[in-house]
Order: structure tokens, then C-alpha cells, then sequence
């Protein structure tokens, strides 16, 4: 039986990132589902002040509906439609970037549900929490404080994380593109910085999220690297990988590698499209 994809989008994202994804996988005869997370999609807010013409004192305080979602409410969201797609067969989880938390959330809780894991260039904590991997020698590339720049309000007094995406700022907008897409187009960055969501929630778990070798353990797993990712740096990528080998030495990932920055993949999915097609079918064999 062909497994069911279940795609599981990264922050200020929504189930929309993967719709060119989904079209190829579609032609190529797979099924897919995209995971809007609490929050996100048409869950989102998208405050009036943030339209044009801003108002940023306004919009660095306007109410947002992700304020107070957690990690367990990401998970137990992607378990419910786990347990739905589980009914029609075998089940691949897709994760990228942040995804790739709750992906790991809800392995640790129901491994039974998943057939195989795949982490897109995508966080899968093992000896620490995400927030300190930041302090790590593979995250010293990342430009946090240029990013920083669209910071929008206070998180803490908010409960959220907000971002300007429609920033004019010239700098926050190329550090934004050499982050996420820096072999693109200025047309297709726009494109994508428009359909992003500006606000985030909070939690990025702690230790009692991080990959555990009882349930995360065994289920088989793949990473895709992504070789010019800058927001998600490869020496990270390659980080997570030897912590998870290390953790489950007789369960590794399965290693495979595109080229392209952090979100090309999304926007030409071609590739990725052929590479998920070869882990459905080793997946329909094994089932």
C-alpha cells in the first residue's frame, strides 16, 4: 500500500509553503497531506496595522491568536491527523526547519503512527535544547541580529514572536534573503516573504522533547541535507545527524543531500519531489 506524506511546515509558515511540493508529488502519484500547527494558516492573526500603511506602534502590540500554543498542542495536533492518515495505510512524516520539533514531539509519544520520519534540513534536538544550539560553533554563521531588525514588539509582554516580513528595511530584507533563499530571484524572495505569517509561538520544548531512543528511536529516519542552507547551517545539519546516530546506533539515518538554500527546495521541488518517491517506496516494501 503507498504511504500517505504528512508534511509539517517551519515557523511563520502554514501548510501553503508546500503546495508546489504537493502539486509535483501529486503528479508523480502520491498522496499528500500539509499540517497547518495551531495558529497558523487560517488560524493565524494578521493584524490590521500590519497592512500597508503600517502602523508599527499599533502592530508591535495588537493581540495575536498563536500567544500561548506550546510544543504538546503542536504535537497532539499533528497525532490527530497521524492517527487520520494512519487509517489509509502506511505514513511518512515530513518535517522542515522548525517542523522538525514537533515532528520529534510526537515521535517520542507515538512512534506507532509513523512509518518513517524525514527531517528536511530540519531541527531533531538530541543532547540539547534548540535555543542553546544557537550558542554552538555550527551557528556562529548565522545572522541573528540582522534578522533581528523586523522585530516586531516584545515577545515576552506579546507571548509571541512577531516579525515585519513587509518591512522596507533594506537590510532586514537581505539578511532575510541570504538566510532563506539566497540562490533565488528578488521576485520569487518577495513572493515567499509574502506568504509568510508574522507572529510565532514561544516554545521550542526542553529536554523532555528532545529525541528519545525508546520511541523516536525506532522509527526508520532519513535526513535531507540541504548543502547551501544558511539559516540552518550544514555543519548543524550534520551535527543532528551524528546525535541521533549516536543515540540509536542500530536504528541510523538514512542520509541524503540537495542542493540549494533553506527554502529553494519548496520553490523548485522537483528533486525532492523524485527523492521522497524513492522513500515512499522503500516504505510500501517494508510495510
Amino acid at each position: 500500500m503507498q504511504p500517505t506524506f504528512v508534511l509539517v511546515h517551519g515557523a511563520f509558515a502554514s501548510s501553503f509553503s508546500f503546495a508546489p511540493l504537493q502539486a509535483e508529488l501529486g503528479l508523480l502519484g502520491h498522496r499528500s497531506v500539509a499540517v497547518d500547527l495551531p495558529g497558523h494558516g487560517f488560524g493565524a492573526s494578521c493584524p490590521r496595522a500590519y497592512q500597508a500603511p503600517q502602523n508599527l506602534e499599533e502592530f508591535a502590540g495588537a493581540p495575536g491568536s498563536i500567544k500561548g500554543v506550546t510544543l504538546a498542542d503542536n504535537a497532539n495536533h499533528l497525532i490527530g491527523i497521524l492517527e487520520r492518515a494512519k487509517d489509509n495505510g502506511p505514513v511518512i512524516l515530513v518535517s522542515h526547519s522548525r517542523g522538525g520539533i514537533t515532528a520529534t514531539a510526537a515521535a517520542n509519544t507515538r512512534p506507532d503512527l509513523i512509518d518513517r520520519i524525514v527531517y528536511v534540513s530540519s531541527w531533531c534536538p538530541v543532547t540539547l535544547d534548540v535555543g542553546d544550539y544557537y550558542a554552538e560553533p555550527e551557528m556562529a554563521t548565522v545572522d541573528t541580529a540582522a534578522l533581528a531588525l523586523a522585530l516586531a514588539g516584545n515577545p515576552g509582554e506579546l507571548g509571541l514572536l512577531r516579525v515585519n516580513f513587509r518591512t522596507a528595511d533594506a537590510t532586514a530584507l537581505a539578511a532575510f534573503k541570504a538566510a532563506f533563499l539566497a540562490d533565488g530571484t528578488d521576485d520569487e524572495f518577495l513572493v515567499l516573504l509574502n506568504s509568510f505569517q508574522p507572529d510565532e509561538n514561544l516554545d521550542t520544548g526542553t529536554s523532555a522533547d528532545r529525541a528519545q531512543a525508546a520511541t523516536w528511536g525506532r522509527v526508520p529516519k532519513t535526513y535531507v541535507r540541504l548543502a547551501d542552507d544558511a539559516s540552518l547551517p550544514l555543519a548543524l545539519q550534520d551535527r543532528l545527524i551524528r546525535e541521533g546516530d549516536a543515540l540509536t546506533p542500530d536504528n541510523p539515518y538514512d542520509v541524503r543531500t540537495l542542493p540549494g538554500s533553506h527554502l529553494k527546495w519548496l520553490l523548485d521541488p522537483a528533486p525532492a519531489a523524485r527523492l521522497l518517491g524513492e522513500l515512499a517506496a522503500l516504505t510500501a516494501r517494508s510495510a
